[in-house]
């Protein structure tokens, strides 16, 4: 009767934690559709123009770490964006041999009242668990996802491909 006991326990927590990775990626997807019908943009592209928009950035390693990403992977995204006019690469004026990100005209559109993006409500939800907690929440997660990939690779953003195509909408 025990182990029947401990076996419903390990299902129910089992469904319990895939609920909420099943929530969380739901409430992510729909964020990027949602970005992607009003402005043309994938979540991620519209993440990163946010943080563009809060402050230009002096390198891609400090945008990568204002939005919590590997610094190849939000490369990738601003590479996107700036094909599509909407963020510019320029010397910083401080030290010439840094590029600063900046947003476009077209950019500073495109952030304006664009929709909140899930990732930013992801970011705040866990910079809000106390540090213990979110040590613990990083360490279990890392292994789950190394479990499931069996990799150390960076992942994409979220909804982000690296092999995508590079549709950009004319905002």
């Amino acid at each position: 009767m025990n182990c029947m006991g401990s076996n419903t326990s390990k299902r129910n927590d089992t469904r319990i934690v895939l609920d909420a990775i099943r929530g969380i990626v739901h409430a992510l997807r729909e964020s990027s559709r949602l970005a992607q019908g009003r402005v043309g943009l994938s979540g991620a592209q519209l993440f990163v123009l946010q943080r563009l928009a809060e402050a230009p950035a002096q390198s891609v390693n400090e945008l990568a770490a204002r939005t919590h990403t590997h610094q190849s992977s939000v490369s990738v995204v601003v590479a996107r964006l700036v094909d599509g006019g909407l963020v510019r690469r320029a010397p910083a004026a401080t030290d010439r041999r840094r590029v600063e990100l900046t947003l476009t005209a077209k950019g500073r559109r495109a952030a304006t009242g664009s929709p909140d993006v899930a990732q930013a409500r992801l970011v705040e939800a866990v910079a809000a668990l106390v540090p213990a907690r979110r040590r613990q929440l990083a360490a279990l997660l890392a292994e789950v996802a190394h479990t499931l990939t069996g990799s150390q690779r960076a992942p994409a953003m979220f909804f982000e491909e690296r092999g995508r195509a590079r549709a950009m909408a004319r905002a």
